[in-house]
């Protein structure tokens, strides 16, 4: 249970402040040509971290069996839509194919 914690705060304290000022294009100068378009890249991070609490919350409040595995699920769902997000925003900021 306390590496649950440990995790959920770890993930709280580096992503999640992360993710907004990367979508209100709050970069830093020397980041923001190679993070551009900044809006889906942070997007993207606020959904990575999503799959944190939608995973371990049910965990730390002793949720009942069916509840756990469905928030997995979801927590996963979140995750790989994040991983979407972050690859087509790659696609797009390398430009059209030659």
């Amino acid at each position: 249970m306390t590496r649950r914690w440990i995790g959920l705060i770890l993930f709280s304290l580096t992503l999640l402040p992360a993710g907004p000022a990367v979508v209100t294009g709050h970069v830093p100068e020397r980041l923001r040509l190679r993070l551009a378009p900044t809006p889906p890249r942070g997007w993207a991070v606020l959904a990575l971290y999503a799959a944190a609490p939608l995973n371990a919350i049910p965990r730390l409040a002793g949720a009942s069996p069916a509840i756990t595995p469905a928030a997995t699920a979801a927590a996963g769902v979140v995750a790989a839509g994040g991983c979407a997000v972050a690859a087509i925003a790659l696609h797009r900021a390398a430009g059209p194919a030659s």
